[in-house]
């Protein structure tokens, strides 16, 4: 049996136990509090840590930031400041030279007042003077109308008009005198400009040798065909003429005739109908006209074939039939010994060198150049300039405007406006100008072109002058101080007429006189 103090022990022990292990519960709680507040601690100053060097970091990145852009700023501001003196600096030397300007126009101004002063005062007096003799006149010519009324016995009115019936007959009189100067020099002037006319179209028709390029020499078995090509009474040679329109010249060039005629295709057909005759020894009136009906056809067919061939060479198609028996003619025309066919190949192939340098429309060119002097071919059957001539056929047969335009500007007759017809008249002064292409000496050419210049420097008010386009055009440059609009006129036709006078020179050359004035001043 348990006694009570047993009882009491057991439960002193149990509270004791109890208050151990509350007390112990409470130390072991306390300590692991203790432990989460250390490691919250040291978590918290590990934070604190990481966020003083992120604060650090930031610092020093904004601080570097910082400095980059006050560089930044400060460089702009540097080049700011630059450009605004620079703009300052060129605004005072504006305001410099406009002032200096100014004092220079002010100081002109100032002596044309001094002048115009001058002036005035000249023209006061002078106009004093004026009115002093103006009464003197006039108290003379009182007297003197007085004087003439008593010696003749007449009123003024009477005088008057005694003084107007003569005046008239004396004008009747010198005017019938002008209109007969007037008249004479009318016709002077009709003749010279109708020889001139004349003269010209020789020169478009015949060539500069003319004893080379107007003959043909035919040459014969013998003396005898010489008779038997003039027939009895001359019958067979006024037929081969009036067939050919050639005429024939027989001399006494032995085993030798000579056909002479402006026109190389009539010449031509001539040559080969009295070749074929010749060689044929029948020789009348109808066989005459047969062998030169069949040598003009084959002129005709050689003309074509001649045509046929350039175009072909130079990749040309779709040309009209009337176009290339025109073109063929140039085979038998010349221009200082220059064949006209060989000269348009030459001009639509440099032309066309030309265009494929510059990207330009290779065929169009080559086109415009073949077909640019077609006229020639047509000018000893109508009348008219090979510029028009050729103009109005390549046109009726719907040629494309670039062809049409290189036709005319070629001559200057219209401007250029395409660039493929710039190219087209350069070739034309390149085939035409350079040495050998025609029968020109080359001393002769320059030459000619110094006195060209020399004829037109000798006229005062002249500055400069330049022959150009081979010689056929003089610009002469005139000083706008000295030589007004007026004059300009008078110049080109004084150098015109002295040209005519003093130089021997082909076809006609152009003199334009140039008067530039320009004036310059400055918006700031």
């Amino acid at each position: 049996m348990i006694t009570p103090p047993v009882l009491l022990a057991a439960a002193v022990a149990l509270v004791l136990g109890a208050l151990v292990g509350f007390a112990i519960s409470r130390s072991r709680e306390r300590a692991r509090r203790l432990l989460e507040r250390q490691g919250a601690q040291d978590e918290a100053s590990r934070i604190l840590e990481r966020a003083r060097e992120h604060a650090d970091s930031a610092r020093k990145a904004g601080e570097l930031a910082g400095r980059e852009e006050g560089f930044r700023l400060r460089e702009t501001w540097e080049k700011e400041e630059d450009r605004r003196r620079e703009e300052i600096e060129r605004a005072e030397r504006r305001a410099e030279e406009r002032s200096d300007s100014l004092d220079r126009r002010f100081d002109l101004l100032n002596v044309r007042e001094g002048e115009l002063e001058q002036r005035g005062a000249a023209l006061t007096e002078q106009e004093q003077a004026v009115v002093a003799q103006a009464a003197l006149v006039e108290q003379e010519l009182s007297g003197a109308r007085g004087r003439l009324e008593k010696i003749a016995g007449l009123s003024v009115h009477e005088a008057k008009q005694e003084l107007i019936a003569d005046l008239h007959d004396a004008a009747r009189a010198e005017a019938a005198n002008s209109l007969r100067e007037l008249k004479d020099q009318a016709q002077r002037e009709a003749e010279a400009e109708a020889r001139k006319i004349v003269a010209l179209s020789i020169q478009r028709m015949a060539a500069d040798l003319t004893a080379e390029t107007t003959v043909s020499v035919v040459q014969l078995p013998s003396e005898e065909m010489k008779g038997r090509i003039i027939g009895r009474e001359g019958r067979n040679i006024r037929s081969f003429e009036q067939a050919t329109g050639v005429d024939v010249i027989i001399d006494d060039t032995p085993e030798a005739v000579v056909l002479s005629a402006f026109d190389p295709v009539r010449r031509e057909v001539a040559r080969i109908a009295l070749q074929r005759l010749v060689e044929d020894g029948r020789i009348h009136p109808g066989r005459i006209e047969e062998v030169v009906e069949k040598a003009g056809g084959e002129v005709e067919k050689a003309m074509v074939t001649a045509a046929e061939e350039v175009l072909y060479e130079l990749g040309i198609h779709n040309v009209h039939p009337e176009i290339v028996k025109t073109l063929g003619r140039l085979r038998f025309r010349t221009s200082y010994g220059q064949n006209q066919l060989l000269h348009a190949k030459e001009v639509a192939l440099l032309a066309g060198n030309m265009a494929a340098e510059m990207g330009l429309d290779i065929q169009t060119t080559k086109r415009a150049g073949i077909l640019h002097d077609v006229g020639k071919g047509m000018t000893h059957e109508h009348e008219g300039t090979h510029v028009e001539l050729g103009y109005r056929l390549c046109k009726k047969h719907k040629e494309g405007e670039v062809v049409l335009n290189a036709i005319r500007a070629h001559h200057d007759e219209e401007p250029h406006f395409f660039a493929e017809t710039f190219l087209v008249s350069a070739a034309d002064a390149i085939s035409g100008s350079r040495p050998g292409a025609r029968r020109e000496m080359f001393e002769g050419y320059v030459k000619r072109l110094e006195k060209l210049e020399e004829l037109a420097m000798d006229h005062p008010g002249v500055e400069r002058c330049f022959a150009i386009q081979a010689g056929r055009e003089l610009r002469v440059m005139v000083e706008p101080g000295k030589v007004s609009d007026a004059d300009m006129a008078q110049i080109s036709e004084s150098v015109a007429r002295k040209i005519e006078s003093e130089l021997q020179y082909p076809g006609q050359i152009k003199v334009v006189v140039v008067r530039e004035t320009r004036t310059v001043d400055f918006a700031r």
